[in-house]
C-alpha cells in the first residue's frame, strides 16, 4: 500500500538519474553568471527564487551581453511558457489538493520533476499520497540545483574547460524527452508526441543563429502546433470530437 513515505522515496528515487545530468548544468550556471557580471549571492538567490535552469541560463548570457532589461524578460518569459503545458497536465492531479500545496508544487513543477511525475502517475493507480511523489522529485532537483550553483559560483574558475560540462544541458533534455515519446508498452511511440519533437528539433537546428535566443520560441510553437494538430487527427479519425 502506498504512504506519504513511500510516494516521497519513490520521487527521490526517479528523480536521481536525471539529478546526475542536472548537476553539471548548474554548475554551468554558476560559472556563467558570475562570468557574466552578476553577482554571486545574487546569482545563488536566482536558483533560489527563479529555479528555472533554462530560463536562468539564458538570462546569464543576455545579461553578459548586455540586452536591454525588456528583451530579457520577455525572452525569459517565453522560455518559460512551457511550464504552463506542464501545469495543464498535471492539474487533475492536484485538484483536491489544498493552496498551500498547490503553491509549493507549483514552485518545484520543473522539467526534470514533470518527466518523473507524469510518468509516474499515468503508470500507478490515483491514490491519497500521490502528491508527496511529486514532492520527493521536485525536492530532489532544488537540493541538487541549489548545490551545483553553489559549487559553480564559487569554484567554478577552476573546472577545466577540457570538460566541456555544456554538452550536459543537451544530453539531460534528451534524456527526459525519450521516456515521454512511449505512451504505453503496448504502443512504441506517442506519434503525435515524436512529431512534435522532431519538428521541434528541426526548427531549433535552423534557427539557431536567430538574435535573443528567438529560434527556442519558434521551435517550441512549431512543435506545439505540429503535436496538437495531429493528436486532433488521430481522435477525428477515431470518430472522438474535440
Amino acid at each position: 500500500m502506498s504512504s506519504a513515505r513511500s510516494e516521497f522515496i519513490a520521487g527521490v528515487r526517479a528523480e536521481l538519474p536525471i539529478v546526475v545530468g542536472a548537476i553539471p548544468f548548474g554548475i554551468i550556471y554558476g560559472v556563467l553568471a558570475v562570468n557574466a557580471g552578476i553577482p554571486p549571492l545574487i546569482a545563488i538567490a536566482m536558483s533560489s527564487i527563479v529555479f528555472a535552469g533554462s530560463a536562468q541560463f539564458v538570462a546569464a548570457q543576455l545579461i553578459g551581453a548586455g540586452i536591454p532589461a525588456l528583451v530579457l524578460w520577455l525572452t525569459t518569459f517565453i522560455i518559460n511558457i512551457r511550464h504552463m503545458l506542464y501545469s495543464a497536465s498535471l492539474a487533475p492531479y492536484a485538484q483536491r489538493l489544498s493552496r498551500p500545496w498547490k503553491w509549493l508544487l507549483a514552485y518545484l513543477l520543473t522539467d526534470e520533476a514533470y518527466v518523473v511525475t507524469a510518468l509516474h502517475y499515468e503508470a500507478t493507480p490515483s491514490n491519497n499520497y500521490q502528491h508527496y511523489f511529486w514532492l520527493g522529485s521536485g525536492l530532489m532537483l532544488w537540493v541538487s540545483w541549489q548545490l551545483s550553483t553553489i559549487i559553480g559560483v564559487v569554484f567554478g574558475t577552476q573546472i577545466p574547460a577540457s570538460w566541456s560540462l555544456d554538452y550536459t544541458l543537451a544530453l539531460t533534455f534528451i534524456g527526459m524527452v525519450v521516456p515521454l515519446l512511449k505512451s504505453a508498452p503496448s504502443r512504441p511511440l506517442d506519434r503525435p508526441m515524436f512529431a512534435a519533437a522532431v519538428s521541434a528539433g528541426i526548427v531549433a537546428l535552423l534557427t539557431f543563429t536567430l538574435p535573443y535566443k528567438l529560434g527556442l520560441m519558434l521551435a517550441a510553437l512549431t512543435g506545439i502546433v505540429v503535436g496538437v494538430w495531429l493528436e486532433n487527427q488521430q481522435l477525428a479519425r477515431k470518430g472522438v470530437s474535440q
